[in-house]
């Protein structure tokens, strides 16, 4: 049985009162918001950049999204179908939509108790079978409301009802492929063309092994202690054994191979390894061991991050250590790649001194090469430096506009999102759980769009910047990387135009011996399709 998705170790949870739902938003903005508002007006503390050059197709496709300033319809349509990436922050047991996570359980005969808990069969006194939401259409609501963000109570936070679903679905979300094929067929529809999902490999085992070989403060000599026997070995068997099942699972629930493939079928899929960070030193660091080694040895897994609330006392009280834990074992697994979840705090939520070190120990100690939400930016020590030297080591950021706002309360000018992008960090834009947010990656680009005014082409910089970012193997397509001043194609496709339908026997070379640079050349002509579309349109 698959352990990966037990929702006592979700990522984030603590009380936090007096936070509303973010709603759907269909029309850009009047008055977009200014700068966040701790901001440097200094212009030589910025990255000073050339303006990016825009081309007609762009300009036209620009003209067509200003004139549906007051046609919501339409508007909501082109968000749609913008190419947009990848997603690059999901956590797959809050991704799966609310409606398949009823059906599972329906399928599984769970039963569902007073509190809108799914719990195991049979179905006693005070319980109702899940399948009865099949016909029951109010019972079905009352579900919907409880395992998500809709219509969530007015005498309930955002955020405390946000992570009490979490433990309501928690049953019916045991199978990776049956989730993974509903969020793979939702990432395509959503014009997206890559996805790294975050799950927990063989838990039970790395949990019982950290316990069973006790904490060693000497990192070296804690590690040498794990590998003895081959112990760390047995439970990277095991997480692959899941990843082989969980796969199976998948290609028959989408219908892989068959005359009737589903969506996500040709979506390409990595895995991120969850490390509970909430757990006691010993387990952090199997844990983390576990993940950079399945990542060496499985393709299928390219990080590890750490995972749950970082205002939890143990978080609190353990970051330090556990991003020198980081340090350490990336010495002895420098394939394994580092995203982390830090800043995703807000004041009030923690003292304020706790505000001033999180992202910056992940970036300067742990090594990490993006950042989860980094939502405290401004409060971090010296933070135009902390920003200037992510800018320089191109460090992106993973934004999940709604997850911030539900979670923290932080949203619109208070959001840190023009600081990144005024000191040229690269931003993406992600959607953390989006089946319990309720939206989708099209929202968040509509979000940013109004409450920013982003043109078409910083959308489009938005979308590319999610593709350059993500740990897929291979070279780049772009020569310079992801600058604000535009991309310029590889030398060996210089001469090519995605969209045209030809390519030169160097340029395809070039992408048949990069899935990264493939997987943008898709997008590139996905956009050229797109521009064509919509650059005629009035």
């Amino acid at each position: 049985m698959i352990t990966t998705f037990r929702t006592e170790h979700h990522p984030k949870s603590r009380l936090l009162a007096g936070l509303g739902a973010l709603t759907a938003l269909a029309l850009l903005p009047a008055a977009p918001v200014a700068a966040a508002p701790v901001t440097d007006a200094s212009p030589q503390s910025a990255r000073q950049v050339a303006p990016r050059v825009v081309t007609a197709a762009e300009r036209r496709t620009a003209a067509y999204l200003d004139s549906l300033r007051n046609r919501p319809a339409r508007l909501k349509a082109f968000f749609k179908d913008l190419p947009k990436g990848g997603d690059l922050h999901n956590h797959l047991s809050g991704a799966a939509t609310t409606e398949y996570l009823i059906k599972l359980a329906a399928e599984k005969g769970l039963c569902i108790d007073a509190t809108m808990t799914a719990v195991a069969p049979p179905c006693g006194p005070g319980t109702r079978p899940a399948a009865d939401a099949r016909t029951d259409v109010a019972f079905r609501e009352q579900i919907v409301r409880a395992w998500s963000m809709q219509d969530f109570p007015a005498n309930q936070s955002g955020h405390d009802h946000f992570f009490d679903t979490f433990g309501k679905f928690g049953l019916a979300t045991w199978d990776r492929g049956k989730l993974l094929a509903n969020v793979a067929n939702t990432v395509v529809k959503q014009n997206q063309f890559y996805l790294e999902t975050m799950v927990t490999p063989a838990s039970d085992s790395a949990k019982q092994l950290a316990d069973k070989v006790g904490y060693d403060a000497d990192f070296a000599a804690f590690h040498r202690k794990l590998l003895a026997g081959g112990q760390l070995d047995h439970v990277v068997d095991e997480a692959v054994k899941e990843a082989d099942d969980g796969d199976a699972d998948f290609r028959a629930t989408a219908h892989c191979g068959t005359a009737r493939p589903e969506p996500g079928c040709r979506l390409p899929v990595r895995w991120i390894s969850q490390v509970s960070r909430g757990g006691t030193p010993a387990r952090v660091f199997t844990q983390i061991a576990v993940g950079m080694r399945l990542a060496e040895r499985d393709p299928r897994f390219v990080a590890v991050n750490l995972v749950q609330p970082e205002d939890w006392d143990t978080s609190l009280a353990n970051y330090s250590l556990q991003m020198r834990m980081l340090k350490y074992l990336r010495s002895q697994y420098p394939g394994a790649h580092v995203t982390l979840h830090a800043g995703e705090l807000a004041p009030g939520l923690v003292k304020p001194e706790d505000l001033t070190f999180h992202i910056r120990e992940a970036v300067l100690v742990a090594g990490a090469e993006r950042i989860g939400h980094g939502v405290d930016l401004v409060h971090e020590d010296n933070w135009r430096q902390l920003a200037r030297t992510m800018a320089k080591r191109k460090i992106a950021v993973e934004v999940p506009f709604t997850s911030n706002k539900q979670i923290l309360g932080i949203s619109g000018a208070a959001h840190p999102f023009n600081a990144y992008r005024r000191y040229g960090v690269p931003v993406v834009l992600a959607t953390d759980d989006p089946g319990v947010s309720r939206i989708n990656i099209s929202h968040e680009y509509q979000y940013a769009a109004k409450t920013y005014g982003l043109s078409y082409t910083e959308l489009k910089d938005l979308a590319r910047a999610s593709l350059e970012y993500a740990f897929r193997d291979g070279r780049s397509l772009w020569a310079d990387g992801s600058t604000p001043s535009g991309y310029h194609l590889v030398p060996a496709c210089r001469s090519d135009r995605p969209g045209t339908g030809h390519l030169s026997s160097r340029c395809s070379r070039y992408l048949a011996d990069s899935p990264k640079a493939a997987t943008q050349w898709r997008q590139e002509t996905a956009f050229a399709a797109f521009e064509r579309e919509n650059g005629g349109r009035r």
